[in-house]
């Protein structure tokens, strides 16, 4: 095993060394240092760890997104991006150390057996794990396993005090990217991408078939705090807008020629108002995206400067199952602009508290806070207006953050939990009468109210988990807290989507996004000027 390690890491040398002198001489020098320590060194060594421990120095030296992965670690971030997994098909929340079932996954193996949301999952085969604190994670792995193989749990259901046993043969389940798509209005579509997953592009044609049926015209695209994914999958996306052979993205390192990606000609949205919601949390695919939807004066770009992420990383699969994620290539819009935020080798900890740093400027809150360099300004393609490359998507229309109804107090009760189990709680003890009364969710959402008992006991909450009231931060944050609880409420007792259809009357970049889309002259003069 060990002359194995060695000739790996020589192999890996060797090959990101491709045509240099020296190659065999760096590669021996590693090797000549690892078998030192392994062999000579006064304390025993983990010969593994020592090799982990190498990679994992000389990538922080290169740049923020070259990375190593362990084995674990690649299974936990491919999952969400492969589009499915083995399981057994439910959503939960953890709540009062108490596994809680959201949703089941309609067609999955708890549906089948008769699991409900709303049920407490009390054990998983013999072990206990609820009120032991056991972690997410652990529990995670006790109910995944290979399809085919079979599960118990036993249940908690409504006030019955005995515990329901479920036998449940884990299937493949399935992994959404898409959370919400519903009519705005009777013209206007929305439709929120979390990630660009496997199944993200099919995903979103089924979503835009759906919308075209019941009159969809003009289309909001949000993709906030969308983090990326899969490259292919982003062009895929952008190609849905952009009409035959434009160029959609070019990527170009120094060891690699410049690649580029030209749209088709089988756009399904290439004609209609386009509006894409970005903020600070929008990166990588999501820039993609936007930026060809900006640069040939596709769309309206609403929201908050992007991440600024523009380096394209090669997954180089290790024979244990770890990986090395190295970033080969820089992704350029189709004006030329590098969408990457600079950074400087090394100084990783400065760059990711960029955030931090924007929000201290006051970048967050007002436009004039940020600054571009006119070496950094761009014209795009179709209408030259100015555009700005070097960290991140400007947008057209900029929104702040809305500071007024976020306080100390709200981010305390959230942080804590306690905006989600007070939700929990009343579905729980109120879900049959609540599923009679609303049949169908414009019902829920125009006739429901939060009440002063529900918010009571909020509080009452609060104070167990010692979190000092302060009246005048309760009062400014009161309504948003009711908006929460209203649509948590509804994404258990419906769907995904009501959540997004209930919260978006308090995100202003999508009230914005509705009053550009359907007035055609500020639309037009958005895209022109």
């Amino acid at each position: 095993m060990k002359q194995f390690i060695f000739s790996l890491l020589i192999a890996a040398v060797v090959f990101t060394s491709a045509g240099a002198q020296n190659a065999n001489q760096e590669a021996r020098k590693l090797s000549i240092a690892l078998y030192a320590i392994s062999n000579l060194y006064v304390d025993p060594v983990n010969d593994s760890k020592l090799v982990e421990d190498a990679i994992v120095g000389m990538l922080n030296k290169l740049d923020p997104h070259s990375n190593y992965m362990d084995p674990e670690e690649t299974k936990e971030m491919n999952e969400p991006l492969q589009g499915n997994f083995d399981g057994v098909g439910i959503q939960f929340n953890m709540l009062t150390d108490t596994l809680y079932v959201i949703q089941v996954i309609p067609g999955g193996p708890s549906e089948k057996v008769g699991l409900m949301a709303g049920d407490r999952i009390i054990m998983v085969d013999d072990t206990l794990i609820a009120g032991v604190k056991m972690k997410t994670t652990d529990i995670m792995k006790r109910l995944r396993g290979p399809k085919g193989t079979d599960v118990r749990v036993k249940v908690l259901r409504d006030k019955n005090p005995e515990l329901i046993e479920f036998k449940i043969t884990r299937g493949k389940i399935p992994v959404y990217s898409l959370d919400a798509a519903y009519m705005a209005d009777k013209n206007t579509g929305y439709i929120k991408l979390n990630r660009f997953a496997a199944s993200s592009a099919d995903e979103f044609r089924d979503a835009l078939a759906k919308l075209k049926k019941q009159g969809m015209k003009n289309l909001i695209l949000d993709l906030q705090g969308n983090g990326g994914g899969y490259l292919n999958i982003a062009i895929e996306l952008a190609d849905e807008f952009l009409g035959n052979n434009k160029l959609i993205v070019y990527t170009e390192g120094n060891k690699q020629a410049r690649e580029e990606a030209k749209a088709s000609a089988r756009g399904g949205f290439e004609e209609g108002r386009l509006v894409v919601l970005v903020d600070e949390a929008s990166a990588s695919a999501s820039e993609i995206v936007s930026g060809a939807i900006q640069d040939w004066d596709r769309g309206v770009i609403v929201g908050r400067r992007t991440f600024g992420k523009g380096l394209v990383q090669k997954p180089i699969p290790l024979p244990d199952g770890s990986m090395i994620r190295l970033t080969v290539a820089r992704y350029y819009t189709p004006t030329g602009r590098c969408i990457q935020k600079p950074y400087e080798n090394g100084k990783l900890e400065q760059y990711h508290h960029d955030l931090i740093d924007r929000y201290n400027r006051g970048e967050l809150m007002s436009a004039d806070s940020i600054h571009f360099p006119d070496s950094m300004k761009y014209n795009t393609l179709l209408n030259k207006r100015i555009v700005y490359g070097g960290g991140g998507i400007m947008p057209d229309l900029f929104i702040p953050v809305d500071t007024t109804r976020y306080t100390d107090y709200h981010r305390k009760l959230v942080a804590s939990g306690l905006v989600n189990r007070v939700a929990m709680n009343y579905l729980d003890q109120n879900r049959s009468e609540l599923n009679k009364r609303y049949h169908k969710f414009q019902q829920y959402k125009q006739d429901f109210d939060i009440t002063e008992e529900i918010m009571q006991e909020l509080l009452n909450m609060a104070k167990e988990e010692n979190i000092e009231f302060n009246e005048e931060q309760y009062n400014r944050s009161k309504p948003l807290i009711m908006l929460q609880i209203k649509a948590l409420i509804a994404r258990d007792l419906y769907d995904m989507s009501q959540y997004f259809q209930i919260i978006n009357d308090d995100n202003n970049s999508y009230q914005e996004a509705l009053r550009i889309i359907n007035d055609p002259d500020v639309y037009n003069k958005t895209l022109t000027k």
